[in-house]
């Protein structure tokens, strides 16, 4: 019941928002209130906005980006490994406003790994491609505290290559799973004292996995010969972002992330024997449940209402079977 838990925090946090929001409802006479036509956004680096778009509209957002991983850690936050490697990746946010209150969308991956300690992979892969689907629940109206809200159903499919990786286990940019995600978006905005806009988004997801049948080696860990499942645990991600527009072009951005995976179970045996089974290994393998913060600061530029691009770097600190991360990200907001 953790989502539960989760949603019921958001609805807090939105509701002291709101009146935070009440507060600044009759600023000082000497203040100029910020009109909101007056702000032009991109949206923070992580938390996709709860505003769907209007019918027959669009938006295509690429994102470029590089995990760099330095070290690994165990359950107790002890380095394991001294392997760093550098994740390159592409994301691209194409949605379409089917009706009002619906738009329905899909998020191919790609990426290319270098790694310390091996071969890195062999050419750019595609990784899962996801479909999403997104209904506006409210609407926010100036001078109201009910924020725009809106549910997502996000479903991930095994484009990405994962298993049979041969002597190229960086090739494995996919999880083999069909993926499930429940979503709940929030959005609101207030005037701070200066008569600028604070926009806030509050967002938590619940991902669901299927079992994968899983060969050879694998980004599960597994080795040459293996034949058996993993099973992935669920993973629960919250999202709070703020923005702060600067001036109408520019504005500043803070995501402040929490993720929290839980055990991958892979069990199977490892066929050294050749014909009669002979010689079969047992293998069973728990990763055990993993938690991270993450904070992601990001400056957005807009050219106009309609285009603008987001700089920013996500950072990651070591934790529970979490490997410090830095990644840099930049990102082309193009709506019409």
């Amino acid at each position: 019941m953790a989502f539960c838990r989760v949603l019921q925090g958001t609805f807090a946090v939105l509701t002291l928002t709101a009146s935070l929001a009440d507060a600044q409802e009759a600023p000082s006479t000497c203040v100029v209130r910020q009109s909101p036509d007056d702000a032009w956004w991109t949206g923070p680096m992580l938390a996709p906005s709860a505003a769907t778009l209007p019918r027959g509209h669009f938006l295509i957002e690429p994102y470029l980006y590089d995990v760099a991983v330095v070290g690994h850690y165990d359950s107790a936050g002890v380095r394991r490994s001294a392997m760093s490697s550098n994740g390159f990746g592409s994301l691209t946010y194409a949605l379409y406003g089917l009706a009002d209150g619906v738009t329905v969308g899909v998020i191919p991956t790609t990426g290319y790994t270098e790694v310390s300690e091996g071969p890195n992979s062999s050419s750019v892969r595609l990784g899962d491609v996801s479909l999403l689907a997104q209904f506006r629940l409210t609407q926010f109206h100036a001078g109201h505290w009910i924020p725009t809200t809106s549910i997502v159903l996000q479903e991930a499919f095994p484009t990405g290559k994962y298993d049979r990786l041969g002597d190229h286990p960086s090739d494995g940019m996919g999880s083999g799973a069909h993926a499930t995600t429940v979503a709940f978006y929030a959005q609101t905005y207030f005037w701070l004292p200066n008569g600028r806009i604070l926009r806030m988004r509050a967002n938590v997801s619940q991902t669901f996995s299927n079992d994968v049948n899983v060969e050879d080696v694998s980004v599960y860990g597994t080795g040459t010969g293996f034949r058996g499942q993993a099973r992935p645990g669920r993973s629960l991600f919250v999202d709070a972002s703020w923005e702060y527009s600067l001036t109408r072009s520019l504005v500043l951005a803070l995501d402040a992330t929490y993720r929290r995976d839980g055990n991958t179970r892979v069990t199977g045996y490892n066929g050294v024997g050749e014909g009669s089974g002979q010689n079969l290994s047992v293998i069973q393998m728990d990763s055990g449940s993993a938690e991270a913060f993450g904070l992601a600061p990001a400056i957005e530029y807009s050219w106009s209402r309609n285009l603008g691009v987001l700089l920013g770097v996500r950072v990651i600190p070591a934790g529970r079977n979490t490997a410090a991360t830095i990644t840099p990200a930049v990102a082309i907001n193009f709506v019409h």
